[in-house]
């Protein structure tokens, strides 16, 4: 899979909006949409007027970015969500919540998206009690998400948890501060999703 190897804060300022791809460092005044919040480029302080297809392109690729995912397997996921009952655009957002590395995020355990995806790439984290090194992983309702026994003592996570300390855990999920573990009460629903995405621009993308 192809991957975005240049600047992280770049895609922020080509989106006009904080993606928080940097962790700390989105919340810091070293934010480059705080600095230089134009797109970057010789022309990036001429915003030109975006097309109908241009939102919905936009729409797309900061969907994609916020949560890390290629083009390939975005187009799978919304297959995978027009396929489901409900809501296209609903499901979508759901699915992509559902990634293992979102879930390590969403607990704390990951500073950012990006780091989060490492430290699963690393195998640091057991899904009901079974490794899982893949950040794509969906869990389900009722899974159980837990540091391995003998990753409990990584510097990277303990300092991740006592940073996060202070963000909420969304309602669909629960965290064990003691056992370095989360629960997957239920999916998470629109209302949980505190992204700032449009996803029915992203249905009308791909419905074309």
């Amino acid at each position: 899979m192809s991957r975005y190897i240049d600047e992280q804060c770049r895609i922020c300022r080509r989106e006009g909006q904080k993606l928080f791809l940097k962790g700390s460092r989105c919340y810091s005044d070293k934010c480059s949409i705080s600095r230089r919040n134009y797109a970057p480029g010789q022309h990036g302080q001429k915003r030109a007027k975006l097309s109908e297809y241009g939102t919905q392109l936009r729409e797309k690729q900061k969907t994609k970015s916020y949560y890390g995912v290629g083009e390939k397997q975005f187009r799978g996921y919304f297959e995978m969500a027009s396929n489901k009952k409900g809501i296209t655009g609903e499901n979508l957002l759901q699915i992509l919540e559902s990634r293992l590395d979102n879930v390590v995020y969403r607990l704390g355990f990951g500073a950012s998206r990006a780091q989060a995806r490492q430290l699963v790439n690393h195998g640091q984290f057991e899904v009901n009690g079974k490794k899982v090194n893949i950040p794509s992983y969906l869990v389900k309702a009722g899974d159980v998400i837990t540091v391995r026994e003998n990753k409990k003592d990584n510097g990277i996570i303990k300092v991740n948890i006592e940073a996060n300390s202070a963000r909420p855990i969304p309602a669909w999920l629960e965290l064990n501060n003691e056992t370095l573990s989360g629960k997957v009460v239920r999916l998470a629903s629109r209302e949980d999703v505190d992204i700032p995405v449009e996803e029915h621009l992203i249905v009308e993308l791909y419905s074309k």
